[in-house]
């Protein structure tokens, strides 16, 4: 039987559910995007922390204002890895973080407001997962106890969930994954978030936690996290796959979009699994 363990990425808090709710509830929505593939996957169990990065009275918000100094620091670093408009020399860190994003959403055609949710809603809980011991520590151990519970045959970690599982992977080497996919996964980004792995990578180099047999990594193009392309086999030793096709043109880092994707498919059959139903509901937003 095979079993895959998800670890999900930012914007899945889900208030009013219990971890084991949400994470029965996220489960169920992965379940019916893989279902897609004609797999027969028997087991599909998502390790759930979102609610951790919302501890101790943090509410959260979406509006780039609120933002706390920490997270407005890796959107700078961030935004130094997307390129800048013809003739400006200076760099991101003169410019306000609004008309930067304005700019960006410009050049590729995106909805500025809804690039202000993403962008505001993604780096508060990277900021909260990287630069506060006490919920990275929780987080990951959420994760590690999915992981030696469920022994699964495949990891998969989207957005800010490839970082959490591959930390967690790194924590329990004595359970044996065949395959380890990362999508839309941010783990390269240097400063940001390649810099401030745990463990903390050896000379500018990062590797392939000890008990995964194969690292797939598969990103869109246009995924504006995913930063920058091809750097996950730059970055990290023995990587098996680093791909960057399209994935949809618009809900890049949506993932829906990564889960139902054909090539996501081609490396799950390779793991083989046997006949199986899956049922679905309405899911996720990031």
């Amino acid at each position: 039987m095979t079993t895959i363990v998800g670890v999900h990425g930012v914007g899945n808090y889900r208030p009013g559910e219990t971890p084991e709710q949400a994470a029965r509830s996220l489960s169920t929505v992965w379940s019916a995007r893989l279902a897609r593939h004609e797999l027969g996957l028997r087991a599909v169990e998502i390790a759930y922390y979102a609610d951790v990065l919302r501890a101790q009275g943090r509410q959260g918000s979406d509006d780039l204002s609120t933002l706390p100094d920490q997270a407005e620091q890796l959107v700078r670093l961030w935004l130094n890895e997307l390129g800048l408009p013809p003739g400006t020399g200076q760099g991101w860190g003169t410019w306000p973080i609004r008309q930067a994003l304005a700019w960006i959403a410009e050049q590729r055609k995106l909805s500025a407001r809804l690039l202000e949710l993403f962008v505001a809603t993604f780096f508060r809980e990277v900021a909260a997962y990287l630069r506060e011991p006490a919920m990275r520590e929780h987080a990951r151990a959420r994760v590690v106890r999915s992981l030696t519970a469920r022994r699964p045959s495949v990891v998969i970690g989207h957005s800010l969930g490839s970082v959490v599982a591959y930390e967690a992977l790194w924590a329990c080497p004595e359970v044996p994954v065949d395959l380890f996919v990362t999508l839309g996964s941010p783990l390269a980004l240097p400063h940001a978030v390649f810099h401030r792995l745990d463990p903390a990578p050896l000379d500018e180099r990062g590797a392939k936690p000890p008990g995964v047999a194969r690292w797939i990594n598969l990103a869109d193009p246009g995924d504006l996290v995913a930063l920058p392309a091809g750097g996950i086999s730059r970055r990290f030793d023995d990587v098996d796959g680093d791909e960057h096709d399209v994935v949809h043109a618009f809900d890049f880092h949506l993932v829906s979009n990564y889960l139902k994707c054909k090539k996501l498919g081609d490396e799950l059959r390779s793991v083989g699994a046997p006949p199986d139903a899956l049922t679905a509901e309405p899911g996720e937003r990031f």
